[in-house]
């Protein structure tokens, strides 16, 4: 059977195997909170690598009893792709091994490319924005940053808007590409079970852009997605996320498109997960 690249592959015909396809589970990630698993998925000869988190493998959570963290995760996706963000993998909702969960495809990274890192306190390469200072596990001081990188500043509005409360470095991944070192084919983010509470649960290690002024793209998205959720978006959002969740949404939108820049940390929670990774 051939292991087709996904890169070949446009977003339909990745979508109909990873729904379709026969699924096949190699091994779980036991670092994950939640049962998650890696497998295939493999339909008329083709295989695509994917990600496979079944519902029965959620653990509950106190702040999120409404839906389930799959939905979420979809929901995520919907919202990505209708905005125009194209920033979370192709996810589907499936049966498996374990019963109905959520798949997708599964994104090979390139190791030597990082866009989140911890760096000396002493580290002053030109494009990097600093988030926190802290030591590490000998109490040598360390600093936080991330790249200032177009596609990573997406993902930062991303997150504000579905109110992403685990946006870990470990969760910005940098597609493997052909093109030699340095260089990436894509950026994604994962993991978006825990977000689009209506509570404010903003936790990100993302914050370099904190208060700069919005792009002239992050505004054209903002009202791309009011517009979505006052026609279909709001429908289809409504099989997996409250009416007061998807109202916050709207409200999230409607208030960085009012205030014109990005939110600054605030107090009273905790703004960067931990682990930072």
């Amino acid at each position: 059977m051939q292991a087709e690249p996904s890169a070949v592959l446009d977003d339909e015909d990745v979508e109909t195997i990873l729904t379709h396809g026969s699924l096949e589970l190699e091994g779980r990630l036991l670092s994950a909170s939640n049962a998650s698993f890696l497998g295939h998925v493999s339909l008329d000869g083709v295989l695509l690598r994917c990600i496979y988190k079944p519902v029965a493998g959620e653990r509950p959570l106190w702040d999120f009893t409404d839906g389930t963290l799959a939905g979420r995760e979809y929901a995520a996706r919907v919202i990505s792709q209708t905005v125009g963000f194209d920033l979370v993998p192709t996810t589907v909702l499936r049966d498996g091994r374990f019963g109905f969960g959520m798949c997708q495809r599964w994104v090979e990274t390139d190791p030597d490319v990082a866009l989140v890192d911890v760096v000396s306190h002493d580290f002053a390469e030109p494009g990097w924005l600093a988030v926190l200072e802290a030591e590490d596990q000998r109490g040598r001081p360390v600093v936080l940053v991330h790249a200032d990188e177009d596609r990573l500043r997406d993902m930062a509005v991303f997150d504000v808007l579905i109110n992403n409360g685990d946006r870990k470095g470990g969760h910005v991944l940098v597609e493997a590409a052909r093109g030699g070192p340095d260089s990436f084919s894509a950026v994604w983010g994962c993991d978006h079970g825990v977000s689009l509470h209506e509570d404010d649960k903003l936790r990100t290690v993302l914050w370099g852009w904190a208060d700069m002024p919005l792009r002239e793209i992050d505004i054209e998205r903002l009202d791309a997605l009011v517009a979505s959720l006052r026609g279909d978006l709001a429908v289809i959002l409504a099989a997996y996320l409250t009416v007061s969740e998807i109202q916050a949404l709207q409200s999230r939108a409607l208030v960085l498109r009012a205030v014109g820049a990005m939110p600054a940390p605030g107090k009273g929670w905790p703004v960067i997960p931990w682990p930072p990774f």
